[in-house]
């Protein structure tokens, strides 16, 4: 407590500012005119070492009246009482963890008392601002205004996608369908995809993820919007530069849409888990509560064919089911032409051969702990803003940007 009060008299000693020379009272203002010195005024910051005071000239237009404080725009404190380090640190939190929790983090750690809301204010602030630079990004890239990305080719480059729901407040889901039918929807979802790298295989010819080489992007918005910020992800990570291009998902059309208009010529592959859930539905519709038989029947189409990759058999054979009771009817041909529609993505010993990974569990971890850990908890509900500024932030942290980020602060 003595040193943090010796930092902060320290601190406050040298945030006093004199009043500028006589020949240095004028200030460019927004309106093309220029601001006089009135005087010189102080006002409250809280900094890394506690409570501080600055005292700065303060510059007013007599033409349009507006007021400016030149040292708070270099130091980063316009229009907040919060120091950018403090900032900094309720950003890091308020994306890592509740809000509340990050609020007693600060005072743990770092002996700041801070509201619960000022941390959920500061962080969504941020994961606002870089949320917006990755629009600039996007616009640009759509421009074809990308820029070139150089370096050694990478073997092979992954792209994974999925979606998630996110609790939401009323108002953010009125009038959308649940997942029920006659069910008002209470979640809303988030698009989230990941780019990572392989450059080897183990003994048994099994794929390595790269350590370290997984990033995220994500967000609430529509397949088209996300399609957009999927490919400058994939784009900063050197998809030009890849020898090898993957794409693995469920089945969610979406998806596959999504990755014929930006990622033409990848390899498709729908994710083998996936591909057996479908089948283990349609044993547990032809079989209820009979699991010898559903076993049984999954052996001949799982192991068989499924997983052989024989796709034509998997599909002649569902094709030739039949049963007396017309829901089963209607999931088989459901079924039959999910896979029909899948088959070239579907031939797992085909990729396997290619040391390739044929499952999606990178992105679906990436939903528990990108986004379920920190927007899914017990009790939480956002709006459609705050989960996108939240999850901005986070991917930022998570794909090592952060520092880049607040670099790129200090440049501005």
């Amino acid at each position: 407590m003595a040193l943090h009060q010796a930092g902060t008299t320290s601190l406050s000693e040298l945030l006093q500012y004199p009043a500028p020379a006589l020949d240095q009272r004028q200030w460019p203002c927004p309106c093309g005119h220029h601001a006089q010195y009135q005087c010189l005024r102080t006002k409250p910051v809280l900094t890394v070492v506690g409570p501080a005071q600055v005292s700065r000239p303060y510059y007013l237009c007599l033409r349009c009246h507006q007021g400016q404080f030149p040292v708070d725009v270099e130091l980063d404190i316009a229009n907040t009482e919060v120091s950018p380090g403090v900032r900094r640190m309720m950003a890091t939190v308020g994306g890592s963890a509740p809000f509340d929790h990050g609020r007693e983090q600060m005072k743990i750690l770092a002996g700041l008392e801070v509201a619960t809301k000022a941390v959920e204010r500061t962080a969504e602030a941020i994961g606002e601002d870089i949320a917006r630079g990755e629009q600039v990004e996007i616009q640009r890239a759509m421009q074809l205004d990308l820029p070139m990305v150089v370096g050694e080719p990478i073997p092979i480059m992954y792209i994974q996608m999925d979606g998630t729901g996110v609790p939401v407040v009323k108002k953010e889901r009125l009038g959308r369908k649940g997942k029920t039918d006659g069910q008002p929807a209470h979640t809303r979802e988030l698009k989230l995809g990941c780019v990572f790298t392989q450059t080897g295989w183990d003994k048994d010819g099994f794929p390595i993820r790269d350590p370290d080489s997984t990033t995220y992007t994500g967000a609430i918005e529509n397949a088209e919007e996300f399609g957009k910020r999927i490919y400058v992800e994939a784009w900063k990570r050197g998809w030009s530069r890849a020898e090898n291009k993957v794409v693995i998902a469920d089945g969610a059309e979406w998806i596959w849409n999504t990755t014929d208009q930006h990622f033409p010529g990848a390899i498709q592959i729908v994710d083998l888990y996936h591909s057996r859930q479908h089948l283990w539905e349609l044993a547990r519709r032809l079989y209820p509560n009979d699991p010898v038989k559903q076993k049984a029947w999954m052996k001949v189409h799982q192991k068989r064919l499924l997983d052989k990759g024989k796709i034509e058999q998997l599909v002649l054979a569902l094709r030739a089911i039949v049963s007396p009771h017309l829901e089963v009817v209607e999931k088989l041909r459901t079924e039959a032409d999910y896979f029909e529609k899948n088959t070239e993505r579907m031939r797992y010993p085909k990729f396997r051969r290619q040391h390739l990974f044929v499952c999606s569990g990178v992105i679906e971890a990436g939903c528990k702990t990108v986004v379920g850990s920190r927007l899914k908890q017990s009790g939480m509900f956002w709006t459609v803003r705050g989960a996108n500024s939240v999850i901005a932030l986070r991917t930022c942290q998570l794909n090592g940007r952060f520092e880049d980020y607040w670099e790129r602060r200090r440049a501005a």
